[in-house]
Protein backbone atom coordinates (compact mmCIF):
# COMPACT_ATOMS: atom_id res chain seq x y z
CA UNK A 1 0.00 0.00 0.00
CA UNK A 2 0.78 3.78 -0.45
CA UNK A 3 0.20 6.69 2.22
CA UNK A 4 1.79 9.78 3.50
CA UNK A 5 3.75 9.40 6.21
CA UNK A 6 5.76 11.72 8.41
CA UNK A 7 9.30 10.49 10.25
CA UNK A 8 10.50 12.83 13.31
CA UNK A 9 14.19 12.58 13.35
CA UNK A 10 17.14 12.66 10.38
CA UNK A 11 19.61 10.44 12.20
CA UNK A 12 19.93 6.66 11.19
CA UNK A 13 16.59 5.47 11.44
CA UNK A 14 14.99 7.84 10.27
CA UNK A 15 16.64 8.56 6.99
CA UNK A 16 16.39 4.63 6.61
CA UNK A 17 13.04 4.83 6.92
CA UNK A 18 12.27 7.59 5.24
CA UNK A 19 13.87 6.15 1.80
CA UNK A 20 12.28 2.39 2.32
CA UNK A 21 8.69 4.14 2.67
CA UNK A 22 10.14 6.35 -0.07
CA UNK A 23 10.56 2.92 -2.26
CA UNK A 24 7.68 1.45 -1.17
CA UNK A 25 5.87 4.61 -2.87
CA UNK A 26 4.44 6.71 0.36
CA UNK A 27 4.95 10.30 0.20
CA UNK A 28 7.16 10.88 3.05
CA UNK A 29 8.16 14.58 4.64
CA UNK A 30 11.31 14.31 7.53
CA UNK A 31 11.43 16.73 10.22
CA UNK A 32 14.42 17.68 12.30
CA UNK A 33 14.71 19.35 15.24
CA UNK A 34 18.81 20.28 14.42
CA UNK A 35 19.53 23.25 12.40
CA UNK A 36 21.76 21.53 10.22
CA UNK A 37 23.12 17.32 9.87
CA UNK A 38 24.74 16.11 12.21
CA UNK A 39 28.51 15.87 11.43
CA UNK A 40 29.71 14.40 14.38
CA UNK A 41 30.87 10.98 15.99
CA UNK A 42 33.05 7.87 15.58
CA UNK A 43 32.89 4.70 13.51
CA UNK A 44 29.95 2.22 12.95
CA UNK A 45 30.19 -1.42 13.34
CA UNK A 46 27.61 -2.61 10.23
CA UNK A 47 26.75 -6.42 10.85
CA UNK A 48 26.06 -8.13 7.70
CA UNK A 49 22.53 -8.01 8.17
CA UNK A 50 22.41 -4.68 8.75
CA UNK A 51 24.49 -4.78 5.01
CA UNK A 52 21.59 -6.33 3.68
CA UNK A 53 19.35 -4.22 4.86
CA UNK A 54 21.08 -1.17 3.43
CA UNK A 55 21.10 -3.44 0.07
CA UNK A 56 17.37 -3.56 0.09
CA UNK A 57 17.12 0.04 0.77
CA UNK A 58 19.65 0.49 -2.12
CA UNK A 59 22.00 2.30 -0.24
CA UNK A 60 24.57 -0.59 0.59
CA UNK A 61 27.07 0.25 -2.56
CA UNK A 62 27.60 3.77 -0.53
CA UNK A 63 28.25 2.28 2.38
CA UNK A 64 30.68 -0.39 1.17
CA UNK A 65 32.76 2.37 -0.50
CA UNK A 66 33.60 4.46 2.58
CA UNK A 67 33.54 1.54 5.09
CA UNK A 68 36.57 -1.05 5.86
CA UNK A 69 36.25 -5.09 7.10
CA UNK A 70 36.66 -5.37 10.55
CA UNK A 71 39.13 -8.39 11.33
CA UNK A 72 41.00 -9.65 13.73
CA UNK A 73 40.08 -8.37 17.15
CA UNK A 74 41.26 -9.14 20.39
CA UNK A 75 39.92 -8.77 24.41
CA UNK A 76 43.80 -7.83 26.23
CA UNK A 77 44.22 -7.20 29.61
CA UNK A 78 45.82 -3.49 30.48
CA UNK A 79 49.33 -4.81 30.07
CA UNK A 80 48.58 -6.16 26.38
CA UNK A 81 47.69 -9.39 27.00
CA UNK A 82 45.34 -11.07 24.74
CA UNK A 83 42.53 -13.37 26.72
CA UNK A 84 40.09 -14.00 23.52
CA UNK A 85 39.34 -12.87 20.45
CA UNK A 86 36.00 -11.48 19.00
CA UNK A 87 33.98 -13.52 17.22
CA UNK A 88 34.66 -11.39 14.01
CA UNK A 89 35.71 -14.55 11.78
CA UNK A 90 32.86 -16.39 12.96
CA UNK A 91 30.54 -13.75 11.72
CA UNK A 92 32.27 -13.77 8.55
CA UNK A 93 32.56 -17.28 7.64
CA UNK A 94 28.42 -17.48 8.67
CA UNK A 95 27.43 -14.75 6.40
CA UNK A 96 29.62 -14.69 3.49
CA UNK A 97 30.88 -10.61 4.37
CA UNK A 98 32.65 -9.09 7.13
CA UNK A 99 31.53 -6.59 9.56
CA UNK A 100 32.24 -3.64 8.39
CA UNK A 101 33.02 -0.29 9.99
CA UNK A 102 32.02 3.34 8.44
CA UNK A 103 32.43 6.89 9.98
CA UNK A 104 29.36 8.61 11.44
CA UNK A 105 29.35 11.32 8.77
CA UNK A 106 30.12 8.93 6.01
CA UNK A 107 27.10 6.85 6.75
CA UNK A 108 24.43 9.65 6.96
CA UNK A 109 26.15 10.99 3.82
CA UNK A 110 25.39 7.93 1.90
CA UNK A 111 21.52 7.85 3.66
CA UNK A 112 21.43 11.59 2.76
CA UNK A 113 22.19 10.91 -0.78
CA UNK A 114 19.66 7.99 -0.81
CA UNK A 115 17.28 10.00 -0.31
CA UNK A 116 17.67 13.33 -2.67
CA UNK A 117 17.85 10.87 -5.49
CA UNK A 118 14.50 10.50 -5.12
CA UNK A 119 14.15 14.50 -5.06
CA UNK A 120 10.57 15.20 -3.47
CA UNK A 121 11.97 13.95 0.09
CA UNK A 122 11.96 17.48 2.14
CA UNK A 123 13.97 16.98 5.42
CA UNK A 124 12.93 20.09 7.28
CA UNK A 125 15.69 21.16 9.66
CA UNK A 126 15.17 23.19 12.69
CA UNK A 127 11.68 21.27 13.17
CA UNK A 128 11.23 20.60 17.12
CA UNK A 129 7.74 18.74 17.41
CA UNK A 130 5.56 19.49 19.97
CA UNK A 131 1.95 18.33 18.93
CA UNK A 132 2.40 15.16 18.02
CA UNK A 133 -1.24 14.11 18.31
CA UNK A 134 -1.93 17.18 15.29
CA UNK A 135 0.82 15.68 13.46
CA UNK A 136 -0.65 12.15 13.40
CA UNK A 137 -4.48 13.70 12.40
CA UNK A 138 -3.18 14.86 9.11
CA UNK A 139 -0.95 11.96 8.41
CA UNK A 140 -1.60 8.04 7.48
CA UNK A 141 1.48 7.62 9.86
CA UNK A 142 4.28 9.26 12.22
CA UNK A 143 7.54 7.05 12.85
CA UNK A 144 9.23 8.38 15.60
CA UNK A 145 12.84 8.14 14.98
CA UNK A 146 13.46 10.98 17.43
CA UNK A 147 16.30 9.44 19.66
CA UNK A 148 16.29 8.40 23.35
CA UNK A 149 14.48 11.65 24.59
CA UNK A 150 12.26 10.83 21.43
CA UNK A 151 8.95 13.67 21.66
CA UNK A 152 6.96 11.09 19.95
CA UNK A 153 7.87 8.11 22.58
CA UNK A 154 6.30 10.37 25.08
CA UNK A 155 3.60 12.00 23.81
CA UNK A 156 1.97 8.39 22.44
CA UNK A 157 3.25 6.13 24.95
CA UNK A 158 3.67 8.26 27.93
CA UNK A 159 7.00 8.98 30.04
CA UNK A 160 7.07 5.60 32.41
CA UNK A 161 10.14 4.73 29.72
CA UNK A 162 12.73 7.26 29.34
CA UNK A 163 16.73 7.83 29.26
CA UNK A 164 18.59 5.80 32.02
CA UNK A 165 22.10 6.68 33.16
CA UNK A 166 24.14 3.93 34.31
CA UNK A 167 26.86 6.00 36.04
CA UNK A 168 29.78 6.13 33.66
CA UNK A 169 31.17 8.48 31.00
CA UNK A 170 32.37 7.39 27.46
CA UNK A 171 34.81 8.70 25.61
CA UNK A 172 35.06 9.11 21.77
CA UNK A 173 37.46 10.41 18.82
CA UNK A 174 39.28 9.31 15.80
CA UNK A 175 43.76 9.61 15.92
CA UNK A 176 45.60 10.16 12.44
CA UNK A 177 47.84 7.30 13.47
CA UNK A 178 47.25 3.76 12.34
CA UNK A 179 47.12 1.38 15.04
CA UNK A 180 48.93 -2.08 14.63
CA UNK A 181 46.26 -3.39 17.14
CA UNK A 182 42.44 -3.76 17.38
CA UNK A 183 39.80 -4.62 19.91
CA UNK A 184 39.19 -3.89 23.36
CA UNK A 185 41.39 -3.84 26.48
CA UNK A 186 39.35 -4.76 29.46
CA UNK A 187 40.39 -2.57 32.94
CA UNK A 188 39.19 -2.18 36.47
CA UNK A 189 35.89 -0.08 35.92
CA UNK A 190 37.64 1.08 32.68
CA UNK A 191 37.98 0.25 28.95
CA UNK A 192 38.88 1.22 26.11
CA UNK A 193 38.17 -0.24 22.69
CA UNK A 194 40.21 0.55 19.01
CA UNK A 195 38.99 -0.43 15.44
CA UNK A 196 39.96 0.69 11.97
CA UNK A 197 37.79 3.49 10.49
CA UNK A 198 39.59 4.20 6.96
CA UNK A 199 43.68 4.34 5.88
CA UNK A 200 45.78 6.33 8.19
CA UNK A 201 43.11 6.51 10.77
CA UNK A 202 41.74 4.94 14.09
CA UNK A 203 38.66 5.22 15.89
CA UNK A 204 38.94 5.03 19.15
CA UNK A 205 36.72 4.64 22.83
CA UNK A 206 36.72 4.58 26.34
CA UNK A 207 34.55 4.52 29.69
CA UNK A 208 35.96 6.09 32.79
CA UNK A 209 33.74 7.08 35.84
CA UNK A 210 32.06 9.07 35.65
CA UNK A 211 33.56 12.53 37.27
CA UNK A 212 36.26 11.82 34.69
CA UNK A 213 37.29 15.37 33.02
CA UNK A 214 39.31 15.20 29.54
CA UNK A 215 42.28 16.28 31.16
CA UNK A 216 42.02 13.11 33.31
CA UNK A 217 41.44 10.70 30.57
CA UNK A 218 45.11 10.66 29.48
CA UNK A 219 46.26 10.10 33.03
CA UNK A 220 43.70 7.18 33.52
CA UNK A 221 44.79 4.99 30.43
CA UNK A 222 49.06 6.00 30.64
CA UNK A 223 50.42 2.59 32.27
CA UNK A 224 48.46 1.08 29.75
CA UNK A 225 49.62 -1.40 26.52
CA UNK A 226 50.69 0.23 23.45
CA UNK A 227 49.30 1.70 21.53
CA UNK A 228 46.27 3.09 23.53
CA UNK A 229 48.50 6.38 25.12
CA UNK A 230 50.14 6.96 21.80
CA UNK A 231 46.32 7.23 20.40
CA UNK A 232 45.38 9.74 22.90
CA UNK A 233 48.18 11.62 22.40
CA UNK A 234 47.64 11.68 18.62
CA UNK A 235 43.97 13.15 19.17
CA UNK A 236 43.20 16.96 19.58
CA UNK A 237 41.17 16.76 22.83
CA UNK A 238 38.94 19.54 21.41
CA UNK A 239 37.86 17.12 18.90
CA UNK A 240 37.10 14.30 21.75
CA UNK A 241 32.79 13.73 22.17
CA UNK A 242 31.78 12.80 25.86
CA UNK A 243 28.52 11.60 26.77
CA UNK A 244 26.77 9.70 29.68
CA UNK A 245 26.04 6.60 28.57
CA UNK A 246 21.85 6.10 29.09
CA UNK A 247 19.90 3.42 28.18
CA UNK A 248 15.88 3.31 27.83
CA UNK A 249 14.14 1.59 30.58
CA UNK A 250 11.94 0.16 31.21
CA UNK A 251 11.65 -1.55 28.07
CA UNK A 252 8.21 -0.87 26.33
CA UNK A 253 5.52 -2.64 25.73
CA UNK A 254 4.97 -1.51 22.20
CA UNK A 255 6.85 -0.18 19.68
CA UNK A 256 3.43 1.01 17.89
CA UNK A 257 0.23 2.29 18.39
CA UNK A 258 -2.08 1.21 15.77
CA UNK A 259 -4.70 2.77 16.45
CA UNK A 260 -7.25 4.85 13.51
CA UNK A 261 -8.96 6.94 15.81
CA UNK A 262 -5.87 8.56 17.07
CA UNK A 263 -3.40 8.23 14.26
CA UNK A 264 -1.12 5.42 13.59
CA UNK A 265 2.46 6.23 15.32
CA UNK A 266 5.47 3.69 15.02
CA UNK A 267 8.77 3.74 16.70
CA UNK A 268 12.20 3.11 15.69
CA UNK A 269 15.75 3.05 16.69
CA UNK A 270 16.52 5.12 20.03
CA UNK A 271 13.04 6.27 20.35
CA UNK A 272 11.74 2.53 20.53
CA UNK A 273 15.16 0.72 22.65
CA UNK A 274 17.92 2.93 23.03
CA UNK A 275 20.81 0.88 24.20
CA UNK A 276 24.80 1.25 26.14
CA UNK A 277 27.22 1.30 22.70
CA UNK A 278 28.58 -2.32 24.58
CA UNK A 279 27.50 -4.57 21.80
CA UNK A 280 28.07 -1.75 19.17
CA UNK A 281 24.66 -2.97 18.06
CA UNK A 282 22.97 0.34 17.99
CA UNK A 283 22.90 1.64 14.43
CA UNK A 284 22.28 -1.88 12.82
CA UNK A 285 19.12 -2.25 15.47
CA UNK A 286 18.21 1.28 13.92
CA UNK A 287 18.84 -0.06 10.25
CA UNK A 288 17.25 -2.83 11.01
CA UNK A 289 13.94 -1.64 12.40
CA UNK A 290 13.38 0.72 8.90
CA UNK A 291 14.16 -2.38 6.81
CA UNK A 292 11.31 -4.12 8.82
CA UNK A 293 9.07 -1.55 9.31
CA UNK A 294 9.27 -0.30 5.50
CA UNK A 295 8.57 -3.59 4.48
CA UNK A 296 5.71 -4.63 6.34
CA UNK A 297 3.99 -1.77 5.23
CA UNK A 298 4.95 -1.99 1.77
CA UNK A 299 2.99 -5.47 1.74
CA UNK A 300 0.14 -3.98 3.54
CA UNK A 301 -3.36 -3.59 2.38
CA UNK A 302 -5.17 -0.17 1.54
CA UNK A 303 -6.35 1.44 4.39
CA UNK A 304 -6.09 2.28 7.54
CA UNK A 305 -6.26 -1.77 8.71
CA UNK A 306 -3.80 -2.34 6.53
CA UNK A 307 -1.36 0.35 8.33
CA UNK A 308 -2.75 -1.10 11.51
CA UNK A 309 -1.99 -4.72 9.87
CA UNK A 310 1.71 -3.55 8.87
CA UNK A 311 2.71 -1.63 12.01
CA UNK A 312 1.68 -5.22 14.37
CA UNK A 313 3.64 -7.03 12.40
CA UNK A 314 6.70 -4.98 12.57
CA UNK A 315 6.64 -4.74 16.08
CA UNK A 316 6.38 -9.06 16.17
CA UNK A 317 9.25 -8.68 14.01
CA UNK A 318 11.57 -6.55 15.54
CA UNK A 319 10.54 -5.78 19.39
CA UNK A 320 11.98 -8.47 21.21
CA UNK A 321 14.69 -9.05 19.28
CA UNK A 322 15.90 -5.28 19.62
CA UNK A 323 14.73 -5.34 23.29
CA UNK A 324 17.08 -8.64 23.60
CA UNK A 325 19.75 -6.67 22.12
CA UNK A 326 19.66 -3.97 24.27
CA UNK A 327 20.13 -6.19 27.57
CA UNK A 328 22.39 -7.92 26.24
CA UNK A 329 24.52 -5.00 26.13
CA UNK A 330 23.59 -3.41 29.55
CA UNK A 331 24.79 -6.90 30.73
CA UNK A 332 27.92 -6.61 28.57
CA UNK A 333 28.81 -3.18 30.43
CA UNK A 334 28.27 -3.90 33.87
CA UNK A 335 30.27 -7.25 33.04
CA UNK A 336 32.89 -5.15 31.03
CA UNK A 337 33.25 -2.36 34.38
CA UNK A 338 33.34 -4.79 37.08
CA UNK A 339 36.53 -4.48 39.30
CA UNK A 340 36.39 -8.28 40.14
CA UNK A 341 38.72 -8.70 36.69
CA UNK A 342 40.50 -12.27 37.89
CA UNK A 343 36.84 -13.28 37.72
CA UNK A 344 35.59 -11.85 34.77
CA UNK A 345 39.31 -12.51 32.82
CA UNK A 346 38.65 -16.47 33.98
CA UNK A 347 35.26 -16.13 32.28
CA UNK A 348 36.54 -14.30 29.45
CA UNK A 349 39.37 -17.18 28.60
CA UNK A 350 36.92 -19.81 28.33
CA UNK A 351 34.85 -18.08 25.09
CA UNK A 352 35.60 -20.04 22.00
CA UNK A 353 37.89 -18.27 19.88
Amino acid sequence: MTGTATVVGAGIGGLATAIGLRRAGWSVTVLERRTEPERYGAAFGIHPTAQSALDRLGVGDALRGHAVPYRDAHIRTPDGTSIARLPLERIERTAGRPELLISRPYLLDALLAGLDAFGDVPVKLGERVTDVEALAAGQDLVIGADGIRSAVRTARFGDRSGPREVGTVAWIGIADIESPVHGETWGSGRFFGLTPVEPGRTNWYATAPEATTADELRGLFAGWHDPIPRILDATDPATWIRYEMRHLYPALPSFVSADASTGHVALVGDAAHAMTPNLGQGACTAILDADALTRALAEAAPGPAGVAGALRAYDRERRRSAQRTAFASRTLHRFMSTERTRLRNGVVRLLPG
